[in-house]
């Protein structure tokens, strides 16, 4: 028996031992359930293994095992309860209310956009969606509902141009309307996929690496994780930022952080929406350099030091504009603590060789510049930037004596369309979009050069034949790698020397000229908003900061081509002439003075841009300068002769003091042009037509590479023109 008590006692003991925590069951968390209603796009289609690649596959795993993701996609569904296949009436309807989601994630509206539906129910289509989220909130009213903006349709959409495009920006409208009405978040599949069409072979539906956009998209919005405090990659120590004028300050942080911006010992705070977006309004300052930025939140900060407040000009275009200091024949680089440099250089040059396969994937996801920093214009930083920009940069320093930053972004042989934003080509000129590659608006050099680069892309991509084909000289692409990074960086203006890579196409330059005008003074105005160039939408959470002046003219000043021997060159240069005329606040340097017969990239550049600058100082800050070369105006028959009036009103000579040398006229009786003596008279240029029997139009400079000789008091050289006689 006594063996019996001790093992008794034993067993007692071990019993106390034992912590009572270790005798229960351990406590199983509910999965927290996220239902992901939607279409073809949540379903999965066009995909090669939906189980593992549809977004809310691919959200699953970054969520991980605490939460459980359903997919209640169904192809072809619509919002609308009038539509060819309402989702209302869907088994996968039924599914999603079986679930009760503690989140919900909804993406409909893509195919309401199909002409059976929008134009006949468009104003169903709000009480239609709040309705479905009534149903889906009656099964869990603590469910957290985040709808989303919808993906893009790209413009090789066979129904794009007749009506897709416009529908559906008009449902994104609605689709925001939705959110705010119902409380609901609203997040963004537009934005993150937009910049990238070939992720979309058939124009709808997103490929695996697509759908993992939108995975991370919707993951962000549930963990409110955007990776933490980032801003543009604009922002380095040696930055100039504006001087006497309010601007804003952006970036992202994690959802809902505070964020504390402290500009030269100023402090402004900003609280991060829901999609990770912050900004700051910070008022104006006086010039100086030396200032300190920091942005900072509780788990990390960002410091900026020698920051400077001055002026900031985009120096942008194509070779000529890419020409470095270091490569012409009449720079006198200075260093200069007050001139600050931003060069964006490219990672792979358009020479005429075939890039290798990698090149093709980074050019592809738009890691096209390498990556940079603002310098002081040291004797090494001034070598290798722009000879054109830097010249510009050095007169604006001397007359001005305040911080000037200049930003090189310039790609050799690049296009105009290449630097328009998306938006304003899908809605203003979209048959430029459509296969590139093969599309006759689009210059013949530009595409030869381009598939030359692009000749080891693969043949095809699942399936579809569709081949991504991005590169520099393709519509869009340069605004898309190299000015959304900048991130509406509050520039002063533009300086732009481009059109070589579209001379042979003058009317369509004509058409594409006004829009890159248009696109980027959009996208530079401070105003607060966000997404594309042209987007309106303000964020909600935002504040919709609108800075006085910041949306109005944008100054941009361009270089009209120069002297070489190319038949296409003085109908465009006179071209240009005429686009002076096609926006306020424009202004335009004469060349044709300079270049080379036979090469393109002629090595003075320094007086290109003292011309420019010419144009900022008079018509930008209003110095008594002269800016403009003689700019003709009209032409009249008077007697035996012919007088050309220009403005600017000022005194006339030649350049070199001998015979004006350059004009010709048109006889009506023989339909020529015939070379003719002119002087100038009265502040007019009399043209000798004695030989002329029915003086018809009168042209100056009309040569490709020209040795007319007219010029100003300034000695500005008068610019190439066409003009009827009247």
């Amino acid at each position: 028996m006594k063996w019996r008590n001790l093992l008794a006692g034993a067993l007692a003991l071990t019993l106390v031992l034992v912590p009572a925590d270790a005798r229960r069951k351990p406590k199983v968390e509910p999965k927290i359930k996220v239902s992901c209603v939607g279409n073809s796009i949540t379903y999965g289609m066009r995909l090669d293994d939906r189980e593992r690649e549809s977004y809310p596959a691919q959200l699953q795993a970054l969520l991980g095992d605490r939460y459980e993701v359903g997919n209640f996609g169904k192809s072809g569904a619509t919002l609308l309860r009038h539509g060819h296949r309402p989702y209302f009436e869907q088994e996968e309807f039924r599914q999603a209310m079986d679930f009760a989601g503690d989140i919900v994630v909804i993406h409909l509206g893509i195919n309401d956009t199909d002409p059976r539906n929008w134009p006949h129910f468009r104003d169903e289509f709000v009480g239609d969606y709040l309705a479905l989220i009534d149903s889906l909130r009656s099964v869990n009213p603590k469910a957290r509902f985040l709808i989303a903006r919808m993906t893009p349709i790209g413009s090789h959409h066979a129904r794009f141009i007749s009506g897709t495009k416009t529908w559906h920006g008009q449902i994104q409208k609605e689709i925001e309307t939705v959110a705010d009405v119902a409380g609901a978040e609203l997040i963004d599949f537009y934005e993150p996929l937009y910049r990238y069409p070939w992720l979309f072979p058939d124009a709808v539906h997103p490929d695996a690496e697509g759908a993992g956009i939108l995975a991370k998209t919707v993951y962000q919005g549930i963990t409110g994780d955007y990776g933490g405090l980032r801003v543009s990659p604009m922002f380095s120590d040696h930055m100039v930022l504006p001087r006497e004028k309010d601007f804003l300050i952006r970036g992202m942080a994690d959802a809902r952080e505070k964020v504390t911006v402290t500009v030269d010992g100023e402090v402004f705070d900003a609280v991060a929406n829901n999609r990770g977006q912050w900004c700051v309004l910070v008022p104006q300052r006086p010039a100086k350099v030396g200032a300190e930025l920091r942005i900072e939140t509780a788990k990390s900060s960002l410091v900026y030091r020698d920051v400077a407040f001055g002026d900031i000009w985009l120096c942008s275009g194509q070779s000529n504009m890419e020409f470095e200091v270091r490569q012409s024949s009449d720079a006198a680089p200075r260093p200069d603590a007050g001139l600050r440099l931003y060069d964006m250089k490219c990672n792979w040059r358009t020479d005429n060789v075939a890039w290798p396969a990698s090149a093709l994937d980074s050019v592809n996801h738009l890691q096209y510049f390498a990556p940079t920093r603002w310098m002081p214009a040291s004797d090494a930083a001034i070598a290798r930037f722009s000879a054109v920009g830097y010249a510009f940069g050095q007169m604006l320093r001397d007359s001005l004596q305040v911080p000037i930053g200049l930003i090189c972004n310039a790609v050799g042989g690049s296009t105009a369309e290449s630097w328009i934003d998306r938006e304003t080509l899908e809605t203003r000129y979209p048959a430029i979009l459509s296969d590139w590659l093969h599309n006759d608006l689009i210059m013949e050099w530009a595409r030869g050069r381009a598939e030359k680069n692009l000749s080891n892309r693969p043949a095809s991509v699942d399936g579809y034949g569709v081949v991504p084909t991005r590169h520099p000289y393709e519509p869009c692409y340069n605004f898309e790698a190299g000015i959304l990074p900048m991130d509406h960086y509050p520039i002063t203006g533009v300086i732009w020397y481009q059109g070589e890579s579209n001379a042979e196409r003058v009317e369509v330059h004509e058409e594409l000229f006004p829009l890159l005008v248009d696109s980027w003074r959009n996208y530079f105005s401070q105003d607060g908003r966000s997404g594309s160039a042209m987007t309106t939408t303000v964020i909600p959470g935002l504040t919709p900061y609108v800075i006085p002046g910041s949306t109005g003219n944008l100054p941009f000043y361009y270089v009209q081509l120069s002297s070489l021997n190319r038949t296409s060159w003085p109908i465009f240069r006179d071209s240009q002439r005429r686009l002076l005329d096609s926006r306020p606040g424009l202004g335009m340097a004469v060349t044709s003075d300079l270049g080379d017969p036979t090469d393109v990239h002629y090595r003075q550049k320094r007086p290109v841009g003292e011309r420019l600058a010419l144009q900022a100082l008079e018509k930008h800050y209003g110095h008594a300068v002269k800016a403009d070369g003689p700019l003709a105006k009209e032409a009249a028959e008077v007697g035996p002769d012919v007088y050309v009036d220009f403005y600017p009103q000022d005194a006339l000579r030649s350049a070199d003091g001998g015979p004006i040398v350059g004009f010709e006229v048109q006889d009506a009786a023989d339909g020529h042009f015939h070379p003719v003596a002119a002087e100038v008279s009265g502040g007019l240029v009399r043209l000798d037509c004695a030989a002329i029997r029915a003086p018809k139009a009168v042209r100056y400079a009309w040569q490709p590479y020209t040795r007319a000789n007219l010029v100003n008091v300034a000695g500005l050289p008068a610019s190439t023109f066409r003009l009827p006689v009247r």
